[in-house]
C-alpha cells in the first residue's frame, strides 16, 4: 500500500471491501493531476504510511476510512487527527448506512469529539456528483489553510510583532486568503529581496502582482484586496445599518432584496466576532459545521449580489435626527442621510486590565479567537485562554491540533452553564485541554513576548506557570459609547429597544449582540436582522 514519495498531497481511502474500492478508486483519478491518490483495504497499513508521511514532513489533504479487518474507520480517523491534524477526515459508508444503527452512533459519536469532519457515501454511480461535493468541499477547505508558498496575500512580518499579528488577524477575519512567513525564514528573505525589501523590519504584505505594502494601515491593506473604504455615492439611502456581524448583514439581505437602498458601514471585519470562530456546528443547515468567516463570507455575497452597498474600515461617528429622517457621519467626515439606521455594532471582549499584559497584546496576548495561521505558530506550545463561552470551547478545541497544551481558564465552577454540551463533550475527548474552573489570570511577564502567566484559583493561591500565549475570550462590552444621549441603554451599555426593535429615538433600530436582552447566538442575531426589516 505504501507508495513512492510526492511533493503532491494526498488523498487515502481505507476499505476492505474490494468492489467498493474499486469505484472509489476509479472516481478519485479525477484528481490525480494535483494529488496522489491511494486507495488499500488495510487500517494498519494506512497507519504506517501516514506515519512515515509525517516523519518526512509530506502532506496528507483527505483520508476517508471505512471498517476493516484490522481497525474499524473511525478509530483510524481518530488516530489520523493525531498523526495529520490539518487532514480532513471521513467515515465512508454505504448508500443507506445512516439507517443503521450502529453505523448512525459511530458517526454522531466520532463528530461530537472531533474525530472526523463527516460521513461520505461509497459511490455508487459513474460519475457519482455527490461523492465529488462532499470531496471537492473538503479540498477546498484543506488548500485554503494549507496550500505552500505565496497566495492571493501575502504576510511578511516578524512572528513577535504585534503589527504583523494585526495584519494578519484582519485577513483572517474579513476571510481573505493569505499566507504568513517569518522575515527571518528562508522563504520569507527571498519574498522580501524579490520585492525590494530585504532586510525590513516593518511588516510587508505582498499582493497578488507582487507590489509590496510596507506596514499598511487598514484602510491601504483594505484597498489591496479590493474593497471599498471611500464612499462613491454619498445617498440618500434607505437605510443605513452600523456593523457587518450576523444580524447586520440579514438585515442588509433582508432590506436590499426588499429593493431598499442599503449601506453597511463597518470598521473592522466581516462577521464581527462570529466571524472569527473556528467552526460553528449548531447552526441551521450546516450539518458538519461551517467556520464564521466562511458563514459570515456567504452572507456578504448575498447581500452584495441583492445590491447592498459596503462600506469597510470605516466607523461611524456621529447620528443625529434631521427633517424626514437622519444624518449619519463617517469615521472620514463623510455625511450621509438615510431614512432608517439599524444599530448591530456588537460588542468586544473584555480586556483583563492587568498592565504587563496589556503591553503584550499582539506579542503573546490576544483579545479573540485565533486563526488558523495563529494556532499554527503556537504549535509544540503551551496555550492559555480565558473564558468559557461557546468561542473559547471552538477556541480550544482548534488549537489543541497544534499546542502541546491547551488549558481553559473559567472563573465559575463548571462549563455546563455556559457553553453547548457538544462543545464540553469535545472538550473532554482532548488528552492535551486540561480545563480549571474558579481559575482567573492574575499576573503575567514576558520580555517582547508573553513567557509566563500567574493564575489564582478560588481559595486565593497562586501559581506562575509557563506560557506561549493567551487568547482572552470574555465578557461583552457593547460598542455604544459614540451614540447620543437620546438613545437609551441599560446600566451596561446595552441599546434598549421595544418590541418591534426600535429604539427611543424614532427610525433608529438596534438587533442583535449590541441591544439589550438579546439573546447571544448567531442564528438569534440574524432572526433579529431579518424580520427588523418591514
Amino acid at each position: 500500500m505504501i507508495g513512492s514519495t510526492s511533493e503532491k498531497p494526498l488523498i487515502l481511502a481505507v476499505d476492505d471491501d474490494a468492489t467498493a474500492r474499486e469505484r472509489i478508486t476509479a472516481e478519485l483519478q479525477r484528481y490525480t493531476r494535483d494529488y496522489r491518490v491511494v486507495c488499500g483495504g488495510s487500517g494498519d497499513s494506512a497507519l504506517v504510511q501516514l506515519e512515515a508521511m509525517r516523519d518526512a514532513g509530506e502532506r496528507v489533504a483527505i483520508v476517508l476510512a471505512a471498517k476493516s479487518p484490522d481497525l474499524k474507520g473511525e478509530e483510524l480517523l481518530a488516530r489520523v487527527h493525531d498523526i495529520h491534524p490539518h487532514a480532513k477526515r471521513a467515515l465512508l459508508i454505504p448508500w443507506g448506512g445512516w439507517a443503521d444503527e450502529q453505523t448512525a452512533d459511530a458517526i454522531r459519536n466520532a463528530m461530537s469529539v472531533g474525530h472526523i469532519d463527516y460521513y461520505v457515501l461509497k459511490p455508487w454511480s459513474a460519475p457519482d456528483e455527490l461523492f465529488h461535493r462532499i470531496v471537492s468541499e473538503f479540498l477546498q477547505e484543506w488548500r485554503r489553510a494549507n496550500a505552500p508558498g505565496r497566495r492571493e496575500i501575502t504576510v511578511i512580518a516578524d512572528p513577535r510583532s504585534s503589527r504583523g499579528y494585526e495584519l494578519r488577524n484582519l485577513l483572517a477575519r474579513n476571510g481573505v486568503p493569505h499566507a504568513f512567513h517569518s522575515c527571518d525564514s528562508e522563504e520569507g528573505g527571498e519574498l522580501l529581496r524579490g520585492c525590494g525589501q530585504a532586510g525590513s523590519t516593518e511588516p510587508v504584505v505582498l499582493l497578488p502582482e507582487g507590489d509590496p505594502l510596507v506596514n499598511p494601515s487598514n484602510q491601504e491593506l483594505a484597498r489591496g484586496y479590493g474593497v471599498t473604504t471611500e464612499l462613491q455615492d454619498a445617498g440618500p439611502f434607505d437605510v443605513v445599518v452600523v456593523g457587518a456581524g450576523p444580524a447586520g448583514l440579514a438585515a442588509a439581505v433582508y432590506a436590499s432584496s426588499e429593493g431598499l437602498r442599503a449601506l453597511v458601514v463597518e470598521g473592522e471585519s466581516i462577521g464581527g466576532q462570529a466571524g472569527a470562530s473556528a467552526r460553528i456546528r449548531n447552526y441551521l443547515g450546516f450539518s458538519r459545521g461551517v467556520t464564521g468567516a466562511e458563514l459570515a463570507q456567504r452572507a456578504y455575497q448575498q447581500a452584495w449580489v441583492f445590491g447592498t452597498t459596503f462600506l469597510l474600515m470605516r466607523e461611524v461617528n456621529d447620528l443625529r435626527a434631521v427633517d424626514g429622517g437622519h444624518l449619519v457621519t463617517i469615521s472620514d467626515g463623510t455625511e450621509i442621510e438615510t431614512g432608517s439606521v439599524v444599530l448591530a455594532m456588537g460588542v468586544s471582549y473584555r480586556r483583563l486590565g492587568i498592565p504587563a499584559l496589556e503591553e503584550l497584546t499582539g506579542t503573546g496576548v490576544f483579545y479573540g479567537p485565533p486563526s488558523l495561521s495563529d494556532a499554527q505558530q503556537f504549535t509544540g506550545g503551551d496555550v492559555f485562554i480565558v473564558g468559557g463561552g461557546n468561542s473559547a470551547g471552538q477556541a480550544a478545541a482548534h488549537l489543541s491540533r497544534y499546542a502541546a497544551s491547551v488549558t481553559l481558564l473559567v472563573r465559575g465552577s463548571s462549563l455546563a452553564s455556559s457553553m453547548s454540551q457538544y462543545l464540553v463533550d469535545e472538550i473532554s475527548s482532548k488528552g492535551n485541554i486540561e480545563v480549571r474552573c474558579s481559575t482567573e489570570v492574575f499576573e503575567g511577564a514576558g520580555d517582547g513576548q508573553l513567557e509566563l502567566l500567574t493564575l489564582r484559583d478560588g481559595n486565593g493561591a497562586t501559581t506562575t506557570e509557563p506560557a506561549d500565549a493567551l487568547f482572552v475570550l470574555i465578557g461583552a462590552h457593547p460598542r455604544t459609547d459614540w451614540l447620543p444621549p437620546g438613545i437609551e441603554r441599560d446600566p451596561h451599555g446595552f441599546v434598549v429597544t421595544g418590541a418591534d426593535f426600535e429604539t427611543t429615538v424614532p427610525g433608529v433600530f438596534a438587533i442583535g449582540d449590541v441591544r439589550s436582552q438579546s439573546v447571544k447566538r448567531v442564528a438569534s442575531a440574524v432572526g433579529e436582522g431579518s424580520v427588523v426589516i418591514q
